[in-house]
């Protein structure tokens, strides 16, 4: 679904290079010339009720016919009614973050899968990212009783599109914490444990910002998707990924051309990640985007000087002062 969209050739590359066949595609846009790139014969649908209804009939036709995954890569706000498809048809669900917009919507999931005997797996691919597996080990042979401080920037530009697309709408999207933010949460709560205390100093379309107290570490983030972010204080790139633990470095910019395929392996070879791996970041975004921006004495703590100074600049401005 949204075969037109960044992430879906990664899943069609994922699909090919673990050895498998894509049988049908739904897509409400019909630009999907990239499907003859990957695979031949795809059955192609732009309308949900005829692609539902050729699922079924494959389903009907016996297990050797069957759609065995539903790959899903729809807009944000579709994915709990998708996955609903995929369990009803017996297949399993492999489904972008996040996988659902708010916590309780996960129950009725996990009730699903318990009749259906189906599975939801959710893509959290910096799980799978070598130099983060690396940091993984390094922190789980350390001494957990040792506080680590962490700061977080994730500044990846996005042209007027984006506020015209259903990113852009919070209602489709959860917004910025929730479509850019879900997958560097949990990327800290598989590090460092799950949050005890958050803050939010920033909160906008755009940029977001603040801290969060987890078990093993104090965490400032700053995320933003406004280009004017970058090529100042000697951020010169056109993105800039990265986290700072302790005063050392994990640049994760690169490394993210196959980390789908290793998710589909990691499906495959029953290692997937599941609904309760979701949990924790999904509540989280949910209490964010509800939550009071925060007045501190002084500026918020950012995670580079980067912040600091662009709030010094006026470029940013705290949502209350907007």
């Amino acid at each position: 679904e949204e075969l037109v969209g960044y992430v879906a050739e990664r899943h069609l590359r994922a699909i090919r290079d673990t050895g498998h066949r894509l049988v049908a595609a739904l897509d409400p846009h019909d630009s999907v010339g990239i499907l003859d790139r990957y695979f031949a014969d795809v059955a192609f649908f732009t309308e949900y009720e005829r692609f539902d209804r050729h699922l079924e009939l494959l389903r009907r036709q016996g297990p050797e016919h069957r759609a065995h995954f539903l790959s899903i890569c729809s807009p944000n706000h579709l994915h709990d009614a998708h996955i609903r498809l995929a369990l009803r048809l017996g297949a399993d669900a492999i489904c972008e973050k996040p996988v659902v917009l708010n916590p309780w919507n996960l129950e009725a999931l996990a009730d699903l899968e318990a009749a259906t005997g189906s599975a939801v797996h959710t893509v959290l691919q910096l799980r799978v990212h070598p130099e983060l597996m690396e940091l993984k080990r390094e922190l789980d042979g350390a001494d957990t009783s040792v506080r680590h401080r962490v700061c977080l920037t994730y500044i990846t530009p996005r042209g007027p599109w984006y506020a015209y697309s259903w990113k852009g709408d919070p209602e489709k999207s959860g917004g910025i914490v929730t479509n850019i933010g879900i997958h560097l949460f949990d990327r800290l709560f598989w590090l460092f444990g799950g949050v005890k205390h958050s803050e939010l100093h920033i909160s906008g379309a755009a940029r977001a910002g603040g801290l969060l107290a987890l078990p093993r570490a104090d965490v400032t983030c700053y995320l933003s998707i406004d280009g004017r972010d970058l090529g100042r204080n000697g951020l010169a790139d056109e993105r800039s990924r990265s986290m700072v633990v302790d005063g050392r470095t994990v640049d994760f910019t690169d490394g993210f051309d196959d980390l789908h395929t290793r998710i589909y392996e990691e499906v495959l070879a029953g290692r997937g990640f599941g609904l309760e791996d979701a949990r924790p970041s999904i509540a989280l975004v949910e209490r964010l985007r509800s939550a009071r921006v925060e007045r501190s004495s002084g500026l918020p703590m950012f995670a580079t000087e980067a912040g600091r100074a662009l709030i010094n600049s006026g470029v940013l401005r705290r949502r209350d002062e907007s």
